[in-house]
Formats: structure tokens, C-alpha cells, sequence
């Protein structure tokens, strides 16, 4: 069985481990947002990306979802007192090897998706892990800024130092349009026997994928299910609200539905307190979606799949 899955951080991150549990023996390709990419300190960032792979391979700061297991911050400390910033970004020292490790590669001339599979030999997710594109993309928000007018910051600023609580004018995905898909995305998605979206942010997360030229076209000739991010009218974690509401788009599980559309969505699933959403062209099922634990998670998974199979013609199980 060969899966594909659209992911962003930590809530695409612990799906997929429940996906590996409910179906050990697939083949699994995870395309990876790099929206989210950042230079900080001369380096480059990819938080999506490390956290899928922290998370599958076993180095993940499971407390917080993100960040490296045992950390320290003595790096930080130390820029902080030469009065080099930000501050609001928490790179540990840990953290700090493979943003070294893969801005040398890139500067060296390797392409990020080759960087990205150099690291993961150390870690060993377990999936096949690409970056959505090569090529340089970074979301930025456009805000009214109480001091200095209508402006655009990267969305790590507005997500991680503001806490979205500038209300968001617009979110752009910086470059998506002139971008191409890395080698072996599109490929991945044609083999696949379905595309599975985690509850991953619709906007900032599998949105900024899906803007790539050639993805969404390429995996809504899919099987597709999705599960919902949202439970009964709230995001399971983060922000997501106030990202949806900058796209004009409601947060319910109908609402982001409606937002992907039955021409990408074959299957949703939503939460039990959302029992009883229909939207047409996409078959919906209601199931607890809370990943409160392995066997939860794992579940969450199981029931996708099963969807997904259900909907391609095969047994459901």
C-alpha cells in the first residue's frame, strides 16, 4: 500500500506516527511544508520539517510537540547576552546541529530535498520525507501594526512572538507561484494509492502545499480523505482560527471542508461533536478525533485508511 500525506507540524507529526502504527507495512511519502522556513543566526530553519522528522525518529520534545527531547538553551543565552535577537524564536543547542548541518549542505549547492534526506539517514523516520519545493517559499501575514501601519512579517513572527492576536489581513505564501514541486513529489502522489491531510492547519500548513503549481492538480486526481482540524467549532491545537478567518473562511469542520472542496476531498472526518455535517460530493464520517494517546492516534489513523480504501474501490480494511 503506498500512502501519501500532506504535513505540517505537530499535528501532522503525530498522525503520522499513528499512520505507521495502524499500517506498518506501507509505503509512506510525507510532503513536507516549508512555508514556515525561516533564516535565523545566518542559518535556515525548516520547523515542519525537523519536527516530522524529530517526531518519527524518535527525538522530539514530546511535552511541547516540538523542539528536541532534552534540550538545552545555552547557545541562546549567550546571543541573547550579546544583545543578538530574536528572542521570541527558541532554537536549542541541539537544534542548533542540523540548522548548521543543513544550511552548509545548502550553501555547498544541494538542493533542500537532498539536504532533507541526508538528515533523515541519521534519524530514520521511517517515511520518505520530502519538502514540498526546492525552491525558496515563506509565508508572510500582512497585519495593521498599532505602531508602524499596515505592514507584512513572516508568519513565525506573527504565530510564535505575536500569538496571532494582530488579526491578520491577508497570508501569502511568498514564492508558491514561481515554485516547482521537488524532484519525486509529484511522482509519489501518481503512485499513490491515496493522499491523506492530517489535522494539519488547512491555510498555513497543507494550504501553502497545495499552492505549489502541479501538487493540487496532481492529488485531486486522488483518493483523498482528510481529518478535521477542527472540533466542535475550536482548533484541536494552535491557531488555526485565526488563520481561517483571515481567508474569510468559518471554523467549523464543514466550513474547512467546503474550503478544499470535492474536487480535491473524496473523504472527511470530523469529530464526534460535529456528528451530522454533510457537505456535498464529499463523503463525511464522525469519529473521535482527539489524539489523547498512542492507541487514539493510532485509531484516527486506522479510520482514515480505512476510509480512504473504502472510497478507491478496495476493502476497507
Amino acid at each position: 500500500m503506498r500512502i501519501v500525506a500532506l504535513a505540517g507540524g505537530i499535528g501532522g507529526a503525530r498522525f503520522l506516527r499513528g499512520l505507521q502504527a495502524a499500517a506498518p507495512e506501507a509505503d509512506i511519502t510525507v510532503i513536507g511544508n516549508t512555508g514556515d522556513d525561516i533564516s535565523l543566526f545566518g542559518l535556515r530553519v525548516c520547523p515542519d520539517l525537523d519536527t516530522v522528522m524529530y517526531t518519527l525518529g524518535g527525538g522530539i520534545n514530546e511535552e511541547q510537540g516540538w523542539g528536541r527531547a532534552g534540550e538545552s538553551f545555552t547557545v541562546k543565552e549567550e546571543l541573547l547576552a550579546y544583545g543578538v535577537g530574536p528572542s521570541w524564536f527558541g532554537l536549542g543547542d541541539r537544534d542548533f546541529a542540523t540548522h548548521i548541518v543543513r544550511t552548509q549542505m545548502l550553501a555547498a549547492g544541494y538542493e533542500l530535498s537532498a539536504v532533507t534526506e541526508a538528515l533523515c539517514d541519521r534519524w530514520k523516520p521511517g517515511v520518505r520525507l520530502i519538502p514540498m519545493t526546492d525552491d525558496q517559499v515563506e509565508t508572510h501575514v500582512v497585519v495593521d501594526d498599532p505602531e508602524h501601519g499596515r505592514r507584512a512579517i513572516h508568519f513565525q513572527e506573527w504565530w510564535v512572538r505575536l500569538r496571532a492576536a494582530l488579526p491578520a489581513r491577508s497570508i501569502v505564501p511568498v514564492g508558491a507561484e514561481e515554485a516547482r514541486p521537488a524532484p519525486g513529489v509529484l511522482k509519489a502522489i501518481e503512485s499513490a494509492d491515496f493522499v491523506l491531510l492530517p489535522p494539519s492547519n488547512p491555510v498555513v500548513s497543507v494550504g501553502t502545499i497545495l499552492a505549489i503549481p502541479g501538487i493540487r492538480d496532481a492529488v485531486a486526481a486522488k483518493t483523498v480523505v482528510g481529518v478535521s482540524p477542527i472540533i466542535g467549532g475550536a482548533p484541536v491545537r494552535g491557531m488555526a482560527d485565526a488563520c481561517l478567518t483571515a481567508i474569510g473562511v468559518e471554523t467549523s469542520a464543514r466550513a474547512v471542508a467546503e474550503h478544499y472542496g470535492p474536487d480535491l476531498l473524496d473523504g472527511w472526518l470530523v469529530d464526534e461533536a460535529d456528528a451530522g455535517v454533510a457537505v456535498d460530493g464529499i463523503a463525511v464520517r464522525s469519529r473521535p478525533l482527539l489524539m489523547s494517546d498512542a492507541g487514539a492516534t493510532r485509531a484516527i489513523a486506522a479510520a482514515a485508511v480505512g476510509l480512504a480504501r473504502e472510497l478507491s474501490g478496495g476493502p476497507a480494511a
